[in-house]
């Protein structure tokens, strides 16, 4: 009878580890590391991407695979990180006004490490990051991050369009937590979105242009608001190709919107995008006499782009591209 017991005890206890060893392969895997060693797959310590150096330079770069601790100074990044779900583990964040990033400035255990021109280089060295991510507007601090952690200088690249630069960056981020497969989904609209407005604006003219300090400047395809005119297919006619327009634009008076008679006038708040207290709505600097008496006004196609933190300080990010397209499909696919 003992001996029969034993066996039915032993029998038993055989089953219940079986049963233990097999539930660990049923867990999906949210990220690189936090399952694939229970996988049977091996997690690397760091990877090697893509990203830009010091002077905007393509470059390799040797990050920390599945960083636990992520230090951010661009919004774009930021937004990525978000929509890809890793934002708990962001440790410090530049200041914003973007309604839909307000969870990281008001996060008390989130530190305020500056904005995306200035770096707090203390706070950010407070922080402990594994990884620093950042924007063109701070490459002139690459080299001082770079002492505290591998940096993250992704941007936007004219000649492949918004919409690929996007994709692209979200898939390098991606890839350093072992996201790759979640890129697809994030993006999976945007094409039919841009071809939809695409159609619309064949054979339209446009003048694209930001109020800034109370005038107007005009934007060529070479920077902020060039979806417009490349990827949305406007024929932007505010500027000669061959100048350069792509930080604020080149000021241009009201007599040019007449004497250029666009069919459009696309019109982005700098001032507004960026917080400045107590300045001139651009609907009021631009609805004057003069531009009142064009065709684009009396048709009613002066459009105020109406996320323009998203334009100005995000472009690059998933949500900011969502919200840019919003501004467009509101405007024009009435």
């Amino acid at each position: 009878m003992k001996k029969i017991v034993s066996l039915m005890l032993a029998l038993a206890m055989v089953l219940s580890l079986a049963a233990c060893g097999g539930g660990a392969s049923d867990t999906p895997a949210t990220s690189g590391g936090e399952n694939a060693g229970t996988a049977g797959v091996a997690v690397p310590e760091s990877l090697t991407i893509r990203a830009l150096n010091a002077n905007g330079e393509q470059a390799e770069l040797e990050v920390p695979y599945d960083a636990q601790r992520i230090a951010v100074l661009d919004l774009a990044a930021l937004d990525i990180l978000d929509k890809l779900g890793l934002g708990e583990r962001v440790v410090g964040s530049a200041s914003t006004t973007l309604d839909y990033l307000q969870g990281y400035v008001t996060n008390d255990s989130i530190a305020n490490l500056g904005t995306i021109k200035e770096a707090d280089l203390e706070a950010v060295m407070a922080c402990e990051p594994d990884v620093i991510f950042i924007g063109g507007r701070l490459s002139k601090s690459y080299d001082a991050l770079s002492e505290i952690a591998p940096v993250v200088f992704l941007s936007t690249d004219i000649e492949i369009g918004l919409v690929e630069s996007v994709r692209r960056n979200a898939s390098t981020i991606a890839s350093m937590f072992g996201l790759e497969g979640a890129v697809d989904g994030l993006m999976a609209d945007f094409d039919a979105r841009i071809a939809a407005l695409a159609a619309f604006a064949e054979s339209k003219t446009a003048i694209v242009g930001m109020c800034t300090s109370g005038g107007f400047n005009v934007l060529g395809n070479d920077g902020r608001c060039s979806l417009i005119g490349r990827e949305v297919g406007f024929e932007n006619i505010g500027v000669d190709a061959n100048i350069d327009t792509s930080t604020h634009g080149n000021e241009a008076s009201f007599e040019f919107i007449v004497e250029k008679a666009p069919d459009y006038v696309f019109v982005m708040d700098r001032d507004a995008a960026i917080g400045t207290e107590g300045a001139q709505l651009a609907k009021e600097i631009v609805e004057n006499e003069l531009v009142m008496g064009t065709a684009a006004y009396q048709n009613g196609n002066i459009v105020y782009l109406g996320h323009p933190a998203a334009w100005y300080t995000a472009e690059g990010g998933i949500t900011a591209l969502d919200l840019m397209l919003q501004d467009l499909e509101s405007a024009l696919l009435k």
